[in-house]
């Protein structure tokens, strides 16, 4: 795996986006905009999958990244199972359940990967900075 730079880059990133954008079509439409309960929750899941992600590249340690891709993988079953409950409602039709139900279940498997990759390189670098040079002026001003 080549080094990537910037969350932006990794395809399971651009996947959760992809999902977040249809969860969002769903429910401006209908009766899922309606209600609020569902909608709000189901929102929240499919941003916590792709924030999950970014937080995770930009944190302190490997183990932090991992940790917060698992809970990306939960918030994508998240909105599985809520897309079932939009389904049963009838909030959305079967084509539009199965196209997002498999856009969230190619993140879930997107995130596994990057997390078993992860875990045969805990030291692997994941972002390359620039150097910055820093000066701190220990003098009392007065």
């Amino acid at each position: 795996m080549a080094t990537i730079e910037r969350f932006e880059d990794l395809d399971v990133w651009q996947t959760a986006r992809a999902l977040t954008n249809r969860v969002y079509e769903h429910t401006r439409q209908g009766p899922f905009a309606k209600d609020f309960g569902l909608r709000d929750q189901i929102q929240r899941a499919a941003i916590s999958v792709m924030s999950n992600i970014a937080e995770g590249f930009e944190s302190r340690t490997q183990a932090v990244f991992i940790d917060l891709l698992g809970r990306a993988r939960g918030s994508a079953a998240e909105v599985r199972s809520q897309l079932y409950i939009a389904l049963d409602q009838a909030y959305i039709a079967q084509d539009q359940f199965d196209t997002t139900y498999d856009l969230a279940e190619k993140a879930s498997r997107q995130i596994y990967r990057l997390m078993k990759y992860l875990d045969t390189r805990p030291n692997a670098s994941r972002v390359r900075e620039d150097p910055t040079a820093y000066r701190i002026d220990l003098r009392d001003e007065d």
